[in-house]
């Protein structure tokens, strides 16, 4: 518990729905993504339902209709304001934190380094997408990365489980909103950038601007930072971490952790790796490119934090793979692979169906559609790789949210208008499914890990891989 002048606070919350008796109310200006919405139409709420304390932007106590006899704190900052405050209330975090972010890669890495930690025996956790998961605590999450109450309450739990390590996920919309800006981070990877939540950042500039958070911000002066080799925005990454007295670890071909050779061999690869005078070859049971870069970036992550590097790259070659990214579900009867991958991104879609290609003798199919209430640019852009990289596609719904559904797979067909529309999605895998021949190769992709699908408010359960698992049974999807 926490005292606000004569006030005994006994919680924190940005949602007036969770205020009880003793919380600390936090009502945050709107965000970039909605304005329409204002924490401060919600403090009648959180006064109703027993707030102790009131938290918000300058001129919160003018705005307020009726007057209030609770502390108020006006702040100029309110969303760093509730992030210190979360991390006081929550005493306790992890003593090793590291940190992701960048478009694609970010849930992978995490898990890789997690993995990795556990080969080396340490007592490590993971953070993001795929929710809090460590040998002694596993917890779902709703956002990539949590509001800093729900943050910070997970931090405090795996510290008093015994979890000395961390590797997170850190998204655009947690740094812009200032969700890790009392996270201990020591050392963070920026993995790449290409279009995504363009319904909530200005532009990709902006976007970019949000990523930069954890290294200008997040990341106190001298932490490491881990950056790709060969990126267009890897020279204006230096400057930023030289400016901050940031130790730099580049990944990828002729970086610090130096990919050496990649060969495909069956469904994986054989990866030869350099790290800091050390070499080692990895067999990896994964596909794509795409994952030899984020197993370098995990390694590199791990290196930063002071393990052996041969010890590390030891531990590496014991990676497994990653619930909903490029995995492998089953096999029709006549030999037909099928793979989910949780690619919902113009780049994510390329590059699965890049990774597949070279395992795939026959033809390549795509099942997918786009999420509602997003960027709806991405939409034929989608379409078109489908349709430049795919041998068959089948356009389908996705998490429609609020959206009119065959609307939305009207703009993504403007981008393939040869593929076949099967609306529901359980239909648009049973018939890809049925479609394989022997050296076919399948991939649904969108959804990946989830196990459920929105429409109209409304979750109901569905997950692609078990979809997936009961037709390739014979069982209806």
């Amino acid at each position: 518990m926490g005292q606000l002048a004569d006030r005994e606070i006994v919680g924190l919350t940005a949602d007036s729905r969770l205020v009880a008796p003793g919380y600390l109310f936090a009502a945050l200006p709107s965000s970039v993504a909605d304005r329409s919405i204002n924490g401060a139409d919600f403090v009648p709420e959180a006064i109703r339902r027993g707030a102790a304390a009131l938290l918000g932007p300058p001129g919160l106590a003018a705005s307020l209709k009726t007057s209030v006899d609770i502390p108020i704190i006006e702040d100029e900052e309110p969303r760093r304001r509730l992030a210190q405050l979360a991390a006081h209330f929550f005493a306790g975090q992890p003593e090793t934190v590291v940190a992701v972010t960048g478009t694609a890669g970010k849930s992978s890495i995490v898990e890789f380094i997690r993995q990795i930690w556990a080969a080396l025996g340490r007592s490590g956790a993971s953070l993001g997408t795929l929710g809090v998961n460590s040998a002694s605590l596993q917890r779902k999450l709703a956002h990539t990365t949590p509001d800093p109450v729900i943050l910070h309450e997970a931090l405090r739990d795996l510290a008093a489980a015994g979890v000395d390590r961390l590797a997170l996920e850190a998204s655009s919309h947690g740094l812009e909103q200032r969700r890790l800006d009392c996270v201990k981070v020591i050392a963070a990877a920026f993995t790449n950038l290409s279009r995504d939540h363009l319904d909530y950042h200005a532009d990709e500039e902006a976007y970019f601007q949000a990523k930069l958070h954890l290294f200008k911000v997040v990341m106190a002066p001298g932490g490491t930072a881990v950056l790709p080799v060969g990126s267009d925005l890897t020279d204006r990454l230096r400057a930023v971490c030289e400016a901050r007295r940031h130790r730099i670890l580049t990944f990828g071909a002729g970086g610090d952790i130096d990919l050496l050779q990649r060969r495909i061999v069956g469904d994986g690869q054989l990866l030869s790796i350099g790290a800091l005078g050390h070499t080692a070859e990895l067999a990896l049971p994964l596909i794509g490119a795409f994952q030899a870069e984020n197993v370098l970036c995990a390694i590199a992550l791990v290196l930063a934090c002071g393990e052996d590097p041969g010890a590390v790259l030891a531990a590496a070659a014991q990676l497994t793979g990653v619930p909903g990214r490029l995995q492998a579900v089953g096999t029709r009867a006549n030999g037909g692979r099928v793979y989910v991958d949780y690619s919902h991104k113009p780049e994510a879609l390329r590059a699965a169906i890049t990774a597949l290609r070279p395992h795939t003798k026959g033809r390549l199919i795509v099942v997918f559609g786009c999420g509602g209430d997003r960027d709806r640019g991405k939409r034929p852009q989608m379409g078109r790789i489908a349709a430049e990289l795919a041998d068959k596609t089948v356009v389908t719904d996705d998490n429609p949210r609020s959206e009119d559904a065959a609307l939305i797979r009207a703009e993504v067909l403007r981008g393939c208008p040869a593929a076949t529309e099967i609306g529901d999605r359980g239909q648009a895998i049973a018939t890809a499914i049925a479609w394989l021949a022997p050296d076919d190769v399948l991939l649904i992709a969108g959804k990946g890990h989830e196990t459920g699908q929105e429409i109209n408010g409304v979750t109901q359960p569905f997950d692609d891989r078990d979809v997936a698992r009961r037709v390739l049974a014979g069982e209806n999807p």
